[in-house]
């Protein structure tokens, strides 16, 4: 029996290890928008600003989800350390560009835990985390779609007043989504 209970409790210490880098990755990426967000500000595109602020916090409750559950769970959620946040960018196009490459990895990142709680028989982390799968798709097809407008529209005269109009309107359709836990 002692077999057992060192095993199961050896697993629940790897996934609160993986739930607490997880913890880290949605700290980052609350850090980084916030960031992008603020460059934007300064260079006068309002709507890319507004949209990049509510998705810092909106990273930022995905952050605090996890920590929740990590706690609930009888682990220990631990706050992250950040450094290397980037503070200045080239372009709004790569601002984007960066979003939809930092996204794919956190959704990498999600699918290692998805598996990991998977494999261990742990459906109750397992279930928990199908809503950050889901979030994550969604995540992936809006910096998807903004980077599309770049393309569509093109970046020449009124080109990005007119892309930083829609993803104004973009920000405005996920804005109920976002607050939805």
């Amino acid at each position: 029996m002692n077999e057992f209970i060192t095993k199961n409790r050896s697993l629940l210490l790897e996934t609160e290890e993986l739930l607490n880098k997880q913890i880290k990755l949605e700290a980052v990426s609350s850090a980084i928008y916030l960031s992008m967000a603020s460059w934007c500000e300064i260079k006068g595109y309002q709507n890319s600003s507004n949209f990049l602020y509510a998705h810092s916090e909106e990273e930022k409750m995905h952050m605090m989800k996890l920590f929740r559950y990590v706690n609930e769970a009888g682990g220990h959620a631990l706050q992250p350390e950040i450094s290397g946040v980037p503070l200045k960018f080239t372009s709004l196009r790569k601002i984007f560009e960066q979003i939809l490459e930092h996204e794919i990895e956190v959704t990498k990142s999600i699918h290692t835990l998805v598996d990991h709680c998977f494999s261990n028989k742990d459906f109750t982390t397992f279930n928990f985390l199908q809503w950050y799968v889901t979030e994550q798709r969604e995540e992936e097809t809006l910096a998807r779609r903004i980077l599309e407008l770049f393309d569509i529209i093109g970046e020449e005269g009124l080109g990005l007043w007119t892309i930083d109009q829609e993803i104004g309107k973009l920000g405005a359709g996920n804005a109920s989504s976002a607050t939805a836990v």
